[in-house]
């Protein structure tokens, strides 16, 4: 057993070895600019964004339908325009954008991001076509107490995670305890609700946020900041010298007609027309479709997920060493791993190969997990089954398969019903992990919502209890098919 386990191992390593040095061997090896080929081969080239950073993309809706908007959308489709081809956006968290980047999801990312030598050394940047500043935000009753960065010596304080504001805070600001908090809406709420004492963004952004809420207020950052901490560019695979070269020519076009200051004023007018009508009920297609996507998710992931965990369970019972190994080794190494680094792998890991989309990555993903679960529930109902039953069934003539099928399974099923319904359940909770790919599902929308409202708290509830109400039904229905279970 243990040699299988080394060897599954062993095997595992070299598959992510080979996937990740074959990549970039690849791209080392090609001089020809592989991304821009590719863009224009199949007519539209897909932007990756984080849409909760106003004003550089944020979403609004326009005719019942939501859309990214802001300064960086409109430099986007300014490139797309130029290059001859269409603009497909493509949202996920901050800090998947990059790894989205090298992975060939997206094939450019803006994003108010900043070209720092970290990042450099894994994607190309353009040309500078934005340059502001660093700020932070802090509730206004506070106003009196905090003047700048050095006034957060061994105080709370919070940026996004992966973002320059957060090195920033962390690098600079003596004894600060620096939490990274992935989406901008987020950040706010922790800050409304006392969790820190600031939050450290750029300029632009904090000034949005300031104008739509009254209750907190920009003050000056005092960071010493190097050219690349003031400065936004747009980032793309390595070695994409053509399509690094057309980007350049757009930047200088919206440089030589001043177009930056009418993207910025453009956004503004979205970011007012957000704050008109703030109530969740204006939303109600938002968590419409999320929950929609939710129970779609959570329906096909208890389906497969079923298949594939009694696939594993007869395999772990099955008189072949070599399958009750494989089977014990998957098992355990689904349960030893977390969901959300299963997700980025089947996302990211085999993009490398197929380029799989977000909706269905997910599925796969929340599908596989479950099947480890499912697994020992189901191995755990067949063993409790009496060997009287097993022996009673081959004295009447049964086949194994039959046995199975007519005899042992069905005492089983009865048995794991609520320890089944309970996986099924934790299933709708778990499925949120799939909104930081990009997922429209009810958590994704939630965040939404919370960046066009500027409402923290309301979002969370709504989403809340549509979670419940869907819990709570599929919790009735189960017990409904367990009391006739114990009637039958």
């Amino acid at each position: 057993m243990k040699k299988i386990y080394k060897f599954i191992m062993l095997a595992l390593l070299a598959i992510t070895v080979f996937a990740t040095s074959g990549f970039t061997t690849s791209i080392k090896a090609d001089q020809k600019d592989v991304t821009y080929d590719r863009i224009m081969k199949r007519g539209y080239i897909v932007l990756g964004t984080s849409p909760d950073y106003a004003p550089y993309e944020f979403q609004t809706t326009s005719n019942n339908k939501s859309k990214d908007v802001g300064m960086d959308i409109s430099v986007a489709k300014d490139i797309a325009d130029d290059l001859g081809v269409k603009l497909k956006i493509k949202n996920m968290d901050f800090d998947s954008l990059l790894v989205a980047l090298q992975t060939g999801k997206v094939d450019m990312v803006l994003s108010g991001m900043n070209p720092s030598a970290a990042r450099r050394k894994s994607v190309d940047f353009s040309d500078v076509y934005y340059k502001g500043g660093q700020s932070i935000l802090i509730n206004k009753k506070d106003a009196g107490i905090y003047k700048n960065k050095d006034s957060f010596k061994h105080k709370k304080i919070a940026a996004q995670t992966g973002s320059i504001q957060y090195n920033l805070a962390k690098k600079q600001i003596d004894g600060a305890k620096v939490s990274g908090i992935q989406k901008g809406a987020d950040l706010i709420l922790a800050l409304q609700t006392n969790k820190v004492e600031g939050v450290v963004m750029e300029k632009p952004t904090a000034e949005a946020y300031a104008a739509n809420n009254s209750g907190i207020k920009v003050i000056q950052g005092g960071f010493t900041l190097n050219n690349d901490e003031t400065s936004t560019a747009v980032a793309m695979p390595k070695n994409s010298p053509v399509l690094r070269k057309k980007i350049n020519t757009t930047i200088s076009k919206i440089k030589a007609k001043n177009l930056l200051p009418q993207y910025l004023k453009e956004a503004g007018t979205y970011l007012k027309g957000n704050t008109v009508n703030t109530s969740m009920i204006h939303y109600w297609k938002y968590f419409a479709m999320g929950v929609g996507y939710t129970i779609l998710i959570s329906i096909l992931g208890v389906i497969f997920g079923f298949i594939t965990g009694t696939l594993l369970a007869l395999l772990r019972l099955s008189d072949n060493k070599v399958l009750r190994g494989l089977s014990a080794a998957y098992v355990e190494f689904v349960r030893g791993t977390p969901l959300m680094v299963q997700l980025m792998f089947v996302y990211f890991g085999l993009g490398l190969f197929v380029n799989l989309p977000a909706l269905t990555a997910g599925i796969i993903a929340v599908s596989l997990n479950s099947g480890a679960y499912v697994a020992e529930v189901i191995r755990g109902g067949i063993n409790s089954v009496d060997d009287g039953q097993r022996e009673a069934a081959e004295s009447l003539g049964l086949n194994k398969r039959d046995r199975m099928r007519f005899v042992i399974m069905p005492q089983a099923l009865k048995n794991i019903w609520p320890a089944l319904g309970n996986e099924f359940i934790s299933l709708i909770k778990e499925s949120s992990i799939v909104s930081i790919i990009g997922v429209t599902d009810l958590i994704y929308q939630l965040k939404i919502v919370q960046s066009d409202t500027y409402r923290g708290v309301a979002p969370i509830v709504v989403a809340m209890i549509l979670y419940f109400v869907m819990t709570f039904s599929l919790s009735r229905l189960l017990k409904f098919y367990e009391r006739k279970f114990n009637n039958g």
